[in-house]
């Protein structure tokens, strides 16, 4: 059985994400990391964005959300990466659907950035994409990241690390715009979340998790 290494941008295990991926990975033991693993309050309230850095969103291991920039933990996601390759590893994966950049890494390392970003392109060559992301203050990183030409891009904020209605108030937004495809970009969006945004808007839904653990499912 091979070992692949998974490291989430907050704290493991995401016990909210791998059990929805287990199923397309059964050929796999899998080894969870967080770069944020072991840090307490004020060293996670060092890592906040500060004006003019990207914000990344994710989950503590008691279930609270947590605000970091990007550049204030490549350090700690290339510490995690040694780790697993130190451990043996034979494929990393990234959970989460951020840009990075390269990271030194001599195992397989898969970033789901770089399969949706794929996914997404082949499925709608031109058209209106929806895009789902947890705080509004990603918005223009994400539409940085999705518009190209013939293609028109639409965002909706809800986290679903949060309780209350975002989710459905999000989906609501989009269905405004009659967008052709629905991509919920993050990791921490969930099964129920994708069937929510589809019966509300009646449009095809991209859940990052499942399309990435099947693609990482066809290396078993």
């Amino acid at each position: 059985m091979k070992k692949l290494g998974a490291i989430t941008i907050g704290q493991s295990p995401r016990v909210d994400v791998t059990p929805e991926m287990l199923p397309f990975l059964t050929e796999f033991q899998v080894v969870e990391k967080g770069a944020l693993d072991g840090l307490g309050p004020e060293e996670l309230a060092a890592l906040a964005p500060k004006p003019g850095e990207n914000v990344l969103v994710s989950r503590l291991r008691d279930g609270s959300q947590v605000t970091m920039s990007k550049q204030s933990i490549l350090h700690l996601m290339q510490q995690r990466i040694d780790e697993l390759q130190a451990e043996g590893v034979d494929v990393i994966l990234l959970l989460c659907t951020g840009h990075f950049p390269s990271f030194d890494c001599n195992a397989l390392l898969l970033e789901p950035d770089r399969i949706l970003n794929n996914a997404v392109h082949g499925l709608l060559a031109k058209g209106k994409l929806g895009v789902f992301n947890p705080v509004p203050e990603q918005r223009e990183a994400s539409l940085e990241k999705w518009e190209r030409d013939g293609l028109e891009v639409f965002t909706a904020a809800g986290s679903p690390y949060l309780p209350g209605d975002e989710i459905e108030k999000a989906a609501l937004s989009l269905k405004e715009h009659d967008v052709d495809l629905i991509l919920l970009d993050c990791m921490g969006y969930t099964e129920e979340m994708k069937r929510t945004v589809k019966q509300i808007t009646g449009k095809p839904v991209i859940l990052s998790r499942t399309l990435v653990a099947r693609v990482l499912g066809e290396l078993g």
